[in-house]
């Protein structure tokens, strides 16, 4: 799963004990050669997509890590790109390593439950943060976005299939999500990572009643399921007036 220049097993132990926050700033200078990193494929394909409803002029990238969805909006935007996020130790590394090509780049450490911007961008997106949130927390969290959204603007992310039931992918989220959940039983402070909480029914209606209307697309390049579902999908929710 890792390459020899990422972190080692002892490393992930002592992130994985440690909150959210101080677990990715201590992550951060080896998060890029882990499997949590967004691959270029799908950054690509999601680039693609978006270049065919733009060009935006501002952007956000939400939870922006080492700053790989950056990259996205910085072909897709013409004015500027900012990216958040409330890892000190990501946005440190997203400084050293994102070389902006085309528009400036900022970067904000912030809570996504909190943003500190008014409604000054065409386009936010986000790629693999949603793990980090509480079904709960979906709420507030797309109400945040659509208050920084200029009307019309849209809200953008790409989501996979989850595997099959009883598959080996399905077995292996279901184990590591019952690990996360022993693990804040008993430890604190608590490390909200999980992979099955993030379900797409549920997702859309929460972006309904935050005052979206949300459409979906297959990304091209990735294949259907046997059902023929498409394996990766873009969600692109425009915000309503």
């Amino acid at each position: 799963m890792f390459r020899p220049e990422g972190p080692t097993l002892r490393e992930l132990a002592v992130q994985a004990l440690s909150s959210v926050e101080r677990g990715y700033d201590l992550l951060a200078p080896k998060f890029d050669h882990t499997p949590y990193r967004t691959p270029d494929r799908v950054l690509d394909a999601v680039t693609s997509a978006l270049a065919s409803r733009g060009p935006f002029d501002a952007g956000l990238d939400l939870c922006c890590g080492t700053g790989a969805g950056v990259g996205v909006l910085s072909r897709v935007c013409r004015e500027r790109v900012t990216g958040v996020d409330f890892s000190a130790g990501m946005l440190a590394v997203a400084r050293e390593r994102v070389e902006p090509v085309g528009p400036a780049v900022s970067w904000v450490r912030a809570d996504a439950r909190a943003l500190p911007f008014g409604p000054v961008f065409d386009l936010v997106v986000s790629f693999g943060a949603f793990g980090h949130f509480l079904p709960r927390e979906l709420p507030g969290l797309f109400t945040q976005v659509r208050s920084v959204l200029r009307p019309g603007g849209r809200f953008a992310f790409p989501v996979v299939a989850p595997p099959r039931p009883g598959s080996p992918g399905y077995w292996t989220l279901l184990g590591f999500d019952a690990a996360m959940r022993v693990r804040n039983a008993l430890w604190r402070p608590p490390f909200v990572m999980y992979y099955r909480t993030f379900r797409l029914g549920d997702v859309g209606r929460e972006l309904a009643r935050a005052g979206f209307r949300t459409e979906l697309h297959a990304l091209p390049g990735f294949g259907r399921r046997p059902d023929g579902s498409p394996r990766v999908r873009l969600v692109v929710a425009g915000r309503l007036p």
